[in-house]
């Protein structure tokens, strides 16, 4: 599942490296416990110390990032990382838990299920699951309860396929599924229509899958008798009835149905307005926990300067500080708080448009040595220490150096274009370019040549275009303002128009609104957070869901193809390589993240745990369970 706009939305089916070495601002003051966590950290999580005490954890929601649906099929219009992780996550756990501290692997003890076996040629899944998961209730989950989910999927999407965020028509789940037979209480078998990559199919579709409780809630209204979910019609119904009370957000803490939990959590309380809610303690959860698992309790801000005065005065337990405001970061560490941060896994970028027709833009894109050029104007070791505080890695493609991917291409490891204002001009000038510093360049030698400008590009066009960007995180703006002033240098004219994320996705993406194809040719709204298994489908193969610019390339789609559908365990590392090569975007640096990208994690040193619950918090996770005040 790849996810859309990393401020922390996860748009999922709609819808935020060859690093240098980071900064070590905001590590360990050399006092205290001794400090663990990986390589490139901003600062490091302490050692797990103390003796487990109860109490009730505060953690900070930031701004616009309430919870809008309990039920765990979301829409697209609801697909949240604020929804789905923070909230649905504590209450009800997927198949798979795809996260462990900042790698982007499975965390066994976290998933509900053993890996899947294949046969049939790779057509053929048999999941077990654990024993050591139950329903709150006591029932014990089975594989009933994964088919529960699916026909319910299938369901919600036949109604309207926006209706699960995941969802890809055509592919995976559930189109893909034959037929599923469930031969013991505690396996699942999934037959497919044709062969798909293993690793693709267990990672990025099995781990979308959440089993709910079908004993429980395979009724069609609050008193009704249970139904056969597996008749498609009484799917429907289910489906349906479970889907209103969802949209009762105003109920979601009285309503009984959302009591029968296999997560950590209950809900006790939800505010509808604001977003707060307090959940307790499961007693039956079955997932690795702490002695005296806390209370949780969302604290929602209305504004990021709110949050961080919270965190100044001591007032909440888990939170955030920005970007902006780590120059103060030792005071924050010296009131009681630990500091962690690291860009949470996938890529933010500029997308260029392809279908820009104006002045020839899509002409021009279209030049790889065009986008070489963009590359080499992009200074990011200076983003990093000027705008990120050091809190950030450079990246060069879709898949980072950091965090950690075994699926990292060798010029993911090193910048394939590095920053250089002269490599750039050569360029323009070794492709049939009169480069004017500091004016416009234009085509001087129109053709298809080596040395000249390339297809459909006129003698006197002008290297001229605008470029729109979301204002929020600020550090947005600050990139493209001096991508803007590298560019003057070899005259490269960049017109900048600010936007807001809600704006722009609905505005400028050429498959959903193709009547603005010509109003923008570049847009930067924030990125995307990745998958484990990171292929690019639906974001640079033609014709994806979330191709928003329109980049089409016969041999990405190869690459692709074969990365979900092929045997191939490289098939997906040699995606990324030819994409980074590629550049079908501006890739940009990745700031440290969690609860939003731009910020750096902070909690009271009376709390403990695992290191890696702290370092999930930078993946968008909140493994809370695992988490205990000391005093």
């Amino acid at each position: 599942m790849t996810s859309l706009g990393k401020r922390g939305l996860a748009f999922a089916a709609f819808a935020v490296a060859g690093v240098t070495a980071l900064a070590a601002c905001g590590g360990g003051s050399g006092s205290g416990p001794s400090q663990v966590g990986p390589a490139g950290a901003y600062g490091k999580v302490p050692a797990q110390t103390g003796t487990a005490h109860p109490g009730t954890l505060t953690v900070a929601e930031p701004p616009n990032s309430t919870p809008t649906w309990i039920l765990p099929i979301t829409p697209s219009a609801n697909g949240s990382v604020y929804t789905a992780f923070s909230f649905q996550y504590q209450m009800w756990r997927p198949l798979y838990f795809e996260v462990n501290g900042v790698q982007p692997k499975e965390t066994p003890a976290l998933s509900l299920a053993n890996d899947p076996v294949w046969s049939n040629g790779d057509k053929t899944a048999t999941v077990t699951l654990k024993s050591g998961y139950k329903w709150s209730d006591g029932q014990p989950i089975t594989a009933r309860d994964v088919l529960f989910f699916l026909d319910l999927v299938k369901a919600g999407v036949k109604e309207n396929p926006s209706n699960w965020s995941y969802y890809n028509q055509g592919l995976g789940i559930p189109d893909q599924i034959t037929s599923m037979s469930t031969p013991k209480p505690d396996t699942i078998v999934f037959n497919l229509n044709k062969a798909v990559n293993p690793t693709w199919f267990a990672q990025d579709q099995l781990g979308e899958i959440v089993p709910l409780p079908s004993h429980a809630w395979s009724k069609a209204s609050a008193s009704g008798p249970a139904l056969d979910f597996t008749n498609p019609a009484n799917a429907k119904k289910i489906y349906d009835f479970l889907a209103a009370s969802s949209k009762s957000v105003n109920t979601y803490a009285s309503n009984p149905v959302w009591q029968v939990v296999d997560g950590a959590y209950k809900l006790t309380s939800f505010n509808n307005t604001t977003g707060a809610f307090t959940m307790k303690p499961n007693p039956a959860y079955g997932g690795p926990h702490s002695a005296k698992v806390p209370t949780l309790q969302a604290v929602p801000f209305t504004s990021d300067t709110a949050e961080y005065n919270a965190v100044k005065s001591g007032n909440i337990d888990i939170g955030y500080v920005q970007t902006s405001n780590l120059p103060q970061i030792n005071s924050i560490k010296s009131s009681g708080y630990n500091v962690f941060g690291y860009p949470d896994f996938g890529w933010e970028y500029v997308v260029y448009n392809f279908k820009d027709t104006t002045g020839d833009f899509s002409n021009i894109i279209k030049q790889l040595y065009i986008r070489q050029a963009m590359a080499h104007l992009e200074d990011e070791a200076g983003y990093i220490k000027a705008f990120f505080q050091g809190a950030g890695a450079q990246a060069y493609g879709p898949v980072p150096k950091q965090p950690t991917s075994p699926y990292a291409p060798a010029n993911a490891l090193t910048a394939p274009y590095p920053y250089s204002v002269s490599a750039a001009a050569s360029l323009l000038k070794a492709h049939g370019w009169k480069v004017v510093p500091g004016g416009t360049s234009t085509c001087a030698k129109p053709g298809t040549a080596a040395n000249e400008c390339g297809a459909g590009i006129p003698a006197g066009t002008k290297l001229a275009w605008n470029l729109i960007y979301g204002t929020t995180p600020a550090n947005i703006g600050q990139q493209v303002t001096d991508l803007v002033n590298q560019a003057k240098k070899v005259g490269i004219q960049i017109s900048l128009a600010t936007s807001n994320f809600n704006y722009m996705i609905a505005n400028y993406d050429d498959p959903a609104a193709p009547k603005n194809d010509n109003k923008w040719a570049m847009q930067d709204f924030g990125g995307f957070t990745q998958s484990t298994y990171p292929t690019t489908f639906s974001v640079f193969n033609s014709g994806g869901q979330f191709n928003i610019g329109g980049y089409s390339d016969p041999t990405a789609d190869k690459y692709i193809t074969a990365s979900i559908t092929g045997s191939d365990p490289a098939a997906v590392t040699k995606e990324a390589a030819y994409l980074t090569q590629q550049q079908p975007s501006l890739f940009q640096p990745n700031p440290d993240g969690g609860f939003e990208s731009g910020s750096v994690i902070v909690w009271k040193k009376t709390i403990s745990g695992p290191p890696a619950a702290f370092e999930m918090l930078t993946q968008y996770q909140l493994p809370a369970e695992q988490m205990y005040f000391t005093k």
